[in-house]
């Protein structure tokens, strides 16, 4: 997919620059646009995102809104019920919430987190919460990326992370996924210069526990000590913190629901929900393997990548490195992602973006980039087209580029 020229000296053949800083804020701008004439049809087809049958946006967001309304007027354990805060949500949103009333399976410290948002009305808690998640998604991205300084300038910069489609979607759904990826890159920024706060940041993904699971092991790899203590502590003090507030009895409750989930969703979920799942146990699944032997792989894949991640993080102290390992690999460790997680991909394309618009591409990885960046968008709508789950393939060649960039000296092409 990529083609080659061959350089004035007649030396080593040299990637084809397609992918160039015009082409891209020229693609950004459109995208942008493209956005705003979508979301412009949709609420005009809704008469204003009236009308249940076309739905609106933040339908996850809803799930939020509902909880902290349940807790501010009943109690945090009756989210936990799962009969009750179902109830609740079809209470609240009606013929909107038909389909997608989900049980409660968020920790208690992410629901003492959300508690406020009640205390608003939903379409402006919604805007704000997109708003927050956007501003730290970007700001935490451009900071470990350093994108500005390939494309000349902080806000030529702003653009293309600004119209990723994996943040674009993350904010349709109104997920948390711009949240956490702008945690785990704030953490990978901070890592050398700030210990501490790189942990609190680690810590705070207490909230998403599955999206962690590779810090640990990439601190150890680093030798990164106080940001371990500091992390840990965090999370112990996070934790601690919603269970003490919601009730000992809503961690026991958030076991059961989330294991129901698991059951539900991932293991007998069927085709619906491994088409938007980029995991290698979705595709697995989806191709008609049985579900021990799906975990088995899956495990196998994760531990690679793990290992991956830990070489990467044991070999440089590139920011922008370790901050796309890190997030291709929580991607790719958990077998519960759902499309709208890709926004942690934005990251490493940010970074890898801003080693090649310097003039550093590496054969092959402008293609990857773009398979990557169409990725959210091909799993957002897979679960109408139900075509082959292809996520785990596009994350795991993410993984051998970056392998391969860090293997490279700056400016070596291969």
């Amino acid at each position: 997919m990529c083609v080659l020229s061959r350089g004035e000296s007649g030396g080593a053949s040299l990637p084809l620059r397609w992918l160039t800083t015009s082409r891209l804020l020229f693609s950004s701008w459109s995208l942008l646009s493209i956005y705003a004439a979508f979301l412009g049809t949709w609420a005009w087809v809704a008469h204003g995102f009236s009308l249940e049958s076309t739905g609106r946006p933040g339908a996850d967001f809803a799930i939020f809104w509902a909880a902290s309304h349940l807790s501010l007027q009943g109690s945090p354990l009756q989210v936990y019920d799962h009969r009750t805060f179902i109830a609740a949500q079809l209470a609240l949103f009606g013929g909107f919430a038909e389909s997608y009333a989900l049980p409660w399976a968020y920790p208690p410290a992410f629901l003492l987190l959300l508690m406020p948002l009640s205390l608003l009305p939903f379409g402006v808690a919604y805007l704000l919460f997109a708003a927050l998640g956007m501003y730290l998604f970007v700001t935490a991205t451009l900071s470990v990326s350093r994108l500005e300084k390939s494309v000349g300038g902080f806000w030529r910069a702003v653009l293309p992370v600004a119209a990723l489609p994996s943040a674009f979607i993350a904010v349709i759904v109104g997920q948390n996924s711009l949240l956490t990826a702008a945690l785990a890159a704030f953490a990978t920024r901070w890592v050398a210069t700030n210990p501490a706060r790189a942990g609190v940041c680690i810590g705070l993904l207490a909230v998403k526990p599955q999206m962690a699971l590779v810090f640990p092991f990439v601190l150890v790899a680093a030798r990164a000590w106080k940001t371990l203590v500091v992390a840990a502590a965090t999370a112990l003090a996070v934790t601690a913190t919603g269970v003490l507030f919601c009730g000992f009895q809503a961690f026991d409750q958030f076991v059961l629901n989330a294991n129901l989930l698991r059951s539900s969703l991932i293991d007998h979920g069927g085709q619906h929900f491994w088409a938007a799942s980029p995991t290698t146990y979705a595709a697995l699944r989806g191709a008609g393997i049985a579900m021990l032997p799906a975990y088995t792989l899956h495990a196998a894949v994760a531990v690679l990548s793990i290992c991956a991640a830990c070489a990467v993080w044991r070999s440089t102290d590139d920011t922008r490195l370790r901050a796309a390992i890190l997030a291709v690999s929580a991607l790719i460790v958990s077998p519960y992602v759902w499309h709208y997680e890709l926004a942690w991909l934005g990251i490493a394309l940010a970074c890898i973006a801003a080693f090649g618009l310097n003039g550093k591409w590496l054969f092959g990885e402008q293609a990857v980039l773009a398979l990557a960046w169409l990725l959210p968008l091909y799993e957002h709508f897979n679960r109408l087209a139900q075509l082959p789950q292809i996520g785990a393939i596009v994350l795991l060649l993410m993984v051998l580029i970056l392998l391969r960039r860090a293997r490279s000296a700056p400016g070596e092409y291969t």
